[in-house]
């Protein structure tokens, strides 16, 4: 099959589990065009996979010191290069498009009639699953950014409805026996400023705190660890960790919870997803969340055990044989088998 795949470039989420989904097409014969979307082609890391891929403007969410910005997403808004790019595209013999999150694909397969799917967390949120309270407009970018006819949400749980649980990097898989060190805590929150993650953890001297985001190379003082942005650094860290601090995105939390970590998630202020993440993640029982970097929360929680592992299934292996069967109706068929297999 001839599959056009659109990929959000914003953050690291979007890219890594499309990263393990284009892998499984093409090992499963499909040919797969990948469009990047959102971001500067020289801020792309690892992406070899994806290979031939086009990088295109696209549009994307602002962010400042951990607040979402509509205003300047608005104004950054560049409407006559996305037409452009969309009326550009090829789409000659395509005979089905996936987009995660990319509004250029999105768009280009509802104007030309071409069978889309959407894949990810933010296709989640069409079914009845944790949702927290926000603005009309709010809601209506999360469920309207990027829509596509047949739906593979993702997420930590069921909740009862045709979704399917997250995908986790074949690395975690093959490394799952990795000795955990006591203490060690992976800390990630990339829309939070340095010098703030550096007040926060500092009094926690008797813990190891590996850091990633906004570090710009990797140096240490005493307890606290900055490192800048490796994938395999970062995975071979979650793997040894016991616990993660990080916002409320959906990919690293998901990982977690399939390694055993504690989670303890920082949401995004004014981000109607995350906050829905966190709130989800409290009712399942599945971690603990702040509304701002709090010391006393961070403390109640240090003191928490890990969790037992999920060990959620090779997602991409039932996705991949839906998408392929081209039975897109027959959606539950298959998000049922894959909750029913452990790794």
């Amino acid at each position: 099959m001839k599959i056009l795949f659109g990929v959000q470039g914003t953050g690291n989420g979007h890219i890594s589990r499309s990263r393990e989904l284009v892998r499984k097409l093409k090992e499963d014969g499909h040919d797969v065009d990948v469009i990047i979307s959102g971001r500067k082609e020289s801020e792309l890391k690892e992406v070899e996979i994806f290979e031939p891929y086009r990088v295109m403007k696209g549009m994307t969410l602002v962010t400042h010191n951990g607040k979402m910005s509509y205003v300047e997403t608005i104004f950054q808004l560049d409407l006559v290069r996305l037409m452009s790019d969309m009326v550009m595209l090829d789409t000659t013999g395509v005979e089905l498009i996936i987009t995660d999150f990319d509004p250029i694909t999105s768009m280009v397969a509802r104007t030309r009639n071409i069978p889309s799917v959407g894949f990810g967390h933010q296709y989640a949120f069409k079914y009845d699953i944790p949702i927290a309270q926000g603005s009309i407009f709010d809601k209506s970018i999360l469920l309207n950014f990027a829509p596509a006819r047949y739906n593979a949400g993702l997420h930590w749980s069921n909740f009862n409805q045709p979704l399917f649980p997250p995908v986790i990097p074949v690395t975690l898989y093959e490394k799952s026996g990795v000795k955990v060190i006591n203490k060690k805590i992976l800390v990630y929150l990339p829309f939070e400023e340095v010098e703030e993650i550096t007040a926060f953890l500092d009094p926690f001297d008797q813990y190891e705190f590996f850091i990633y985001g906004k570090v710009l190379e990797n140096r240490d003082e005493e307890h606290l660890h900055f490192r800048e942005y490796s994938r395999k650094g970062f995975l071979d860290d979650l793997m040894e960790c016991n616990g993660v601090v990080c916002n409320a995105g959906f990919e690293l939390p998901g990982e977690a919870l399939h390694l055993g970590k504690k989670l303890l998630l920082r949401p995004l202020d004014g981000q109607i997803e995350q906050q829905s993440n966190a709130l989800g993640m409290v009712e399942l029982g599945y971690g603990m969340a702040m509304e701002t970097l709090d010391g006393s929360v961070l403390a109640e929680w240090l003191q928490k055990p890990c969790r037992e592992p999920l060990h959620y299934a090779r997602t991409v292996d039932y996705i991949a044989e839906w998408i392929g069967s081209a039975e897109w109706d027959e959606l539950s068929k298959y998000t049922d088998a894959a909750w029913a297999e452990k790794f």
